[in-house]
């Protein structure tokens, strides 16, 4: 379960963007992360918990904005959604693709106090 160390680096750049800040909590984070970034947004869920306790991020309402995969065929340039990093292009069927959007895992903002 590789979220708990996800979780674990979000915890870490926001305990230094805290102190950059010489605030001492986190009231908000947004995150974004791509639906193909390797997540199961269940199991971040899951770990969150344990992973911001007596942290910074202890209190914080955490907002993920969810980034849905897209990719540019190869072939013939059509642009579609991609579920998963092994789909085809709907109108060739040509698995050559150059991904656009999808794989972000990053932290977008903090309110901190």
């Amino acid at each position: 379960m590789h979220e708990l160390s996800i979780a674990l680096g979000i915890v870490d750049i926001a305990e230094k963007e805290t102190k950059k800040a010489k605030k001492h909590k986190v009231d908000l984070i947004e995150l974004e992360i791509g639906t193909l970034a390797g997540i199961e947004f269940d199991s971040l869920d899951f770990v969150w918990p344990s992973a911001v306790k007596n942290t910074v991020l202890e209190n914080a309402v955490k907002k993920v904005n969810i980034i849905q995969g897209e990719a540019k065929c190869g072939d013939c340039n059509t642009i579609f959604k991609l579920n998963n990093i092994y789909d085809s292009c709907p109108n060739c069927n040509s698995f050559l693709k150059g991904i656009i959007k999808g794989k972000e895992l990053l932290v977008k903002s903090l309110e901190v106090s």
